[in-house]
């Protein structure tokens, strides 16, 4: 079974073990004719959404009394973020994914992209790059784990971040302030701005409702920035400013993910 038919792979591993109580990945690797590697990456991923347990060898159910809410859905402006921001990566790009939910989301569609290296301060980020079925080279930065943002901060992560060079870097923001740039309730700072000084071009995402936020802590000035992808609702008067900074301004439209 292809790359392409590794949701139907999935599915099915799920409509399996529905039926058997329990797979092995020998067994598994041996029905859809496909390495064992593939098959742990679809339990890893199936795992990793709550659908599975994995076990010595195979996987078993989930456990009725651990099933908990189940994950919220990555909104359509997010997932169209995602992908006007993917189809900026060239071939062979050495690439920067900071953490955060909106530049996760462009996640799944990187293993169609050859030869691509990126590195990632959130394991978050870098546990759902491992379970890509063709998987870029994933580099981490190490450092001081800081609880609020879910990722590692810090000297140790700056230092590791100044030691490559990347052609891009993909970045949040809790806000967007139309005469200072980018801005967010964290204060740990340096490490963004470590990672904008490394990147040749620096690709700010966010939904439109964040335009216009004010928040005290800058994290970007806008001199920094290259460009913003957003959502195509970001009103008409919001578009001047950003495009008179000379930030290349993407608004993307829903349909592009259909």
């Amino acid at each position: 079974m292809s790359k392409r038919n590794t949701p139907q792979r999935r599915h099915n591993i799920l409509a399996l073990l529905s039926e058997q109580g329990e797979v092995s990945v020998d067994a598994l690797a041996k029905r859809f004719e496909t390495s064992e590697v593939t098959i742990r990456k679809d339990l890893a991923a199936l795992e990793s959404n709550g659908l599975l347990l994995r076990r010595y060898g195979g996987a078993v159910p989930v456990p009725q009394e651990l099933l908990g809410e189940p994950a919220q859905p990555i909104s359509p402006y997010k997932q169209a973020i995602a992908r006007a921001a993917v189809q900026r990566i060239r071939e062979h790009a050495r690439i920067i994914i900071d953490s955060g939910s909106t530049t996760a989301a462009m996640i799944p569609q990187l293993g169609r992209q050859p030869g691509l290296v990126v590195m990632t301060n959130s394991l978050n980020v870098a546990r759902a790059i491992s379970e890509l079925e063709h998987e870029p080279v994933l580099l981490m930065t190490g450092g001081t784990w800081d609880p609020h943002s879910e990722s590692f901060q810090g000297q140790v992560a700056e230092q590791v971040l100044r030691s490559y060079d990347f052609d891009q870097l993909f970045i949040g923001a809790d806000g967007i302030d139309l005469n200072r740039g980018t801005t967010t309730f964290n204060e740990l700072l340096g490490l963004s701005r470590v990672m904008a000084e490394v990147a040749r071009e620096v690709i700010v995402m966010v939904e439109s409702d964040k335009v216009g936020r004010k928040i005290p802590n800058l994290e970007l000035p806008w001199e920094r920035i290259s460009t913003l992808i957003t959502d195509d609702r970001l009103p008409a008067e919001a578009r001047e400013p950003i495009q008179a900074r000379g930030v290349t301004l993407i608004c993307a439209t829903i349909s592009q993910e259909q």
